[in-house]
Parts: structure tokens; C-alpha cells; sequence
């Protein structure tokens, strides 16, 4: 199926410099090497940024989050929650991450960083969010929501993309 991007238009110099600032802030990594084309545009309602023709990169509430098609593309080393198995179909279906249900977590997330979700077995993203408390609180069992979820496998997003 293609995907209809409406008001596409090249990013300036100066505007992946921009991007590529914010999402080494972010992520600690450089995603951007600096040669490729970088575009912007509309899916429906969702705001989406091109990396070389794909859509690896979304502007949600203000935030930039890895589509998890870039997630796929670009493995980003940090930023991850790991869930466990049995938490898989409920993440799939757009819950909230709940704080019992993850196995591990990077040491380096704050409350309301961006994050990636990935299952126990394949290390596969499912899902993105944001974090409700850090990366330790995750993995200390405290009780409750960990990560509100952004966009996951089967939502809207990914349903018109796929």
C-alpha cells in the first residue's frame, strides 16, 4: 500500500542540524551522518520526518520519537526498556508499560525521556513512550506505570504505513 505523505518538503542545513542536536540529546548517538536527505511531512494527522525516503522519525506532543520502522533502521544503544514475554500482547495493543513487567532498562533514563520498548526474546522494538519514573525505579519492581506508550505495533500510525 503507499503511503500518501501530503506537504513534503527538504529540510535546511541548519534544520537537520537542529534535529540531529536533539536527537543526539536525546538518544547519545549521532543518527544524522550529515548526507542524507531529510524531509518533513504529513501521514493523516501524524507529522513525519524522512531519513533517505523513510519514515524513521515522528513529532509527537512536541517530542521527536523513533517510528519503529527507524528504530529498526538505526538501533539506537540507549533509551530501552525491556519487557518481559507475557507483557508482549498487552504493549501490542497500546497499554501502558507496567514497572513489574520489565526485565531490564537503561540506567540512563529520567522521568519523561523518550523510550523505546523491545520483548525479552528478540530484542524487537514494539512500542515507544514515555518514562514515567527512571531507568532504576524500572528495574526495582516499584509498582505502577513505567511508560505511558507513544505509538506501538497494530495503532494507527502503523496501521496507515504498513
Amino acid at each position: 500500500m503507499a503511503v500518501k505523505i501530503k506537504n513534503r518538503h527538504r529540510l535546511k542545513e541548519r534544520e537537520v542540524k537542529e534535529l540531529t542536536t536533539q536527537l543526539h540529546s536525546q538518544f547519545g548517538d549521532d543518527f544524522l551522518k550529515g548526507k542524507e536527505t531529510v524531509d518533513v511531512g504529513s501521514v493523516e494527522e501524524f507529522t513525519v520526518v524522512l531519513v533517505d525516503d523513510s519514515m524513521d522519525f515522528l513529532m509527537l506532543n512536541n517530542r521527536i520519537v523513533f517510528t519503529l520502522q527507524g528504530l529498526m533502521k538505526h538501533h539506537p544503544k540507549t533509551k530501552f526498556v525491556i519487557i518481559d514475554m507475557g507483557a508482549v500482547g498487552f504493549i501490542i495493543k497500546g497499554a501502558d508499560v507496567m514497572a513489574p513487567g520489565i526485565i531490564d532498562a537503561d540506567n540512563t533514563i529520567q522521568k519523561d525521556d523518550v523510550v523505546w520498548i523491545c520483548d525479552e526474546k528478540h530484542h524487537k522494538p514494539l512500542a515507544t513512550g514515555v518514562a514515567l519514573m527512571s531507568g532504576e525505579e524500572m528495574k526495582s519492581k516499584k509498582p505502577g506505570k513505567a511508560v505511558k506508550t507513544l505509538q506501538y505495533v497494530g495503532d494507527r500510525f502503523w496501521v496507515l504505513t504498513h
